[in-house]
């Protein structure tokens, strides 16, 4: 997905569809996915895969026919609408093999958005490179108790900040109430001057 006036460009990565529709339900999925200009991916089966087919849309493909009996031998041809890459080819690409399609912009057309690729890696290079890797640097010993108790004390300042924040509404709320109540006392009490001035004034004319 591309944001072309602000020049962002998000990517998101997952394993299959599936995923994302366990996170976020299947509605959330379908929206998400349907946004998504740039597809990329591998090996993949189920709905990922027929998914993505249907994504990349069909085109117009050659058939070809044999037919053989005793007398003779007939070939027909004929093209039809098919998908581009089959849900069957995504699901056995190999490691290395991606399908995808790719947006464009006004002022860079692309004409051909579909592909199916292979990366081609140096494996004698990436050797070479491993070869030379440096084990990382040993910085502090962490014990399981560590990790625990740092997951502890976390769990503790969440339950202060909501504590915190609780009490902010509530405070929060009862001083809205609190004025609320004064206004309307406020608004309340003409209406009981102008009845006790009116009472004065019928007192003043009976006398």
């Amino acid at each position: 997905m591309q944001w072309r006036t602000g020049v962002i460009l998000i990517g998101i990565s997952i394993q299959s569809i599936e995923q994302v529709k366990k996170e976020y339900g299947a509605e959330q999925a379908e929206i998400i996915l349907g946004i998504c200009a740039n597809i990329i991916s591998g090996q993949v089966s189920g709905d990922s895969g027929r998914k993505f087919s249907e994504t990349f849309g069909k085109i117009m493909q050659d058939r070809q026919s044999m037919s053989i009996n005793s007398s003779d031998t007939s070939i027909s041809k004929s093209t039809q609408m098919d998908y581009a890459i089959p849900a069957s080819k995504i699901a056995t690409l190999s490691s290395g093999e991606f399908v995808g399609i790719v947006a464009d912009s006004p002022d860079v057309k692309i004409r051909q958005k579909m592909f199916h690729a292979e990366i081609q890696n140096d494996h004698d290079a990436i050797k070479r490179e491993e070869e030379g890797y440096r084990p990382l640097p040993f910085i502090q010993q962490v014990t399981a108790e560590d990790v625990r108790e740092n997951y502890l004390k976390i769990k503790r300042d969440v339950n202060e900040l909501l504590k915190n924040e609780l009490q902010k509404i509530k405070t929060k709320k009862a001083a809205r109430m609190e004025k609320r109540k004064k206004k309307e006392s406020m608004c309340s009490s003409p209406p009981a001057k102008k009845s006790i001035n009116k009472q004065k004034m019928a007192k003043t004319l009976s006398r």
